[in-house]
């Protein structure tokens, strides 16, 4: 262990859970997020972070059209075992029928536990879009459900289905995501039945349930393919969408019905149905 390391308080006056996705894209190391933002910690310098954020910052409003205030302070501190003090800041977290928690914590007695290393998890159930996808996963998937989790990221979605009894196949065009899904299916004693790197359109089955936390542009360019891999009367349940673009993306599905709409802070997840 070195004799130092550097601690980034990062604070934002707005739209903290995009910068929390901006982070959590980013940094090869977890975070902590407090009320106003963020706190990193590494042995290294994080200049290169607090460029990251700046970069971000001026795209984002560029964006979105209004002004955002961010102010970031880098310390360096001695060394103690700050590792444990990160872990002790990761709370369990209760959505649905699920108990999400990391491996250190004691797994609930009445739930379904879904356990998720923050160290290797992209999702972890705390972002709004994951936890009302979550949510979703819990009231609509049953027992022998076929699944399928397009951009499965941490896959924390198909292993909440695999927890309900589903059989469960997962995407994502990213390696590193499809890696680390597998890793978290066997922390849970759990395997995808099938799990790939691409798109969801390499798949030839036809699905009950299809499960796609991306970001509104994507969800509308793959609605075909999204719609074609449902069964009949299967279920689309669509998150990460903003809810100013809400209108947008149901503009591709104008052919399903809404069965519900779960909102939480500015995100919006969609269950959709096969008219």
């Amino acid at each position: 262990m070195q004799e130092h390391y550097f601690e980034l308080r990062v604070k934002v006056s707005s739209h903290h859970s995009l910068f929390s996705d901006f982070l959590a894209d980013t940094l090869p190391i977890g975070f902590e997020e407090t009320e106003d933002g963020f706190i990193i910690r590494s042995e290294d310098e994080l200049d290169t972070i607090v460029w990251g954020l700046e970069q971000f910052r001026e795209a984002l409003q560029k964006a979105l059209g209004t002004s955002i205030e961010l102010e970031t302070t880098q310390t360096k501190l001695q060394n103690s075992d700050w590792v444990e003090s990160y872990k002790k800041s990761i709370e369990p977290l209760s959505i649905g029928k699920f108990y999400i928690h990391p491996t250190w914590s004691e797994p609930s007695k009445e739930l379904i536990n879904i356990v998720i290393d923050p160290a290797l998890a992209f999702g972890t159930g705390h972002h709004p879009t994951t936890a009302s996808s979550l949510l979703a996963i819990s009231n609509y998937v049953k027992e022998g459900d076929r699944v399928l989790d397009v951009g499965c990221g941490s896959g924390i979605l198909g292993i909440g289905a695999m927890k309900l009894g589903a059989v469960v196949d997962a995407c994502d065009t990213d390696p590193v995501s499809v890696a680390n899904a597998r890793e978290n299916a066997s922390l849970n004693g759990l395997e995808f039945h099938g799990l790939w790197e691409g798109s969801c359109a390499l798949t030839k089955e036809k699905y009950n349930i299809v499960v796609a936390n991306i970001v509104a542009d994507v969800l509308t360019f793959i609605a075909n393919e999204l719609k074609n891999a449902l069964e009949d009367d299967g279920i689309l349940i669509l998150s990460g969408i903003l809810d100013k673009y809400e209108d947008k993306v149901l503009a591709y599905y104008k052919d399903c019905e809404i069965l519900e709409k779960i909102a939480q802070d500015e995100w919006v997840t969609l269950v959709l149905k096969k008219k």
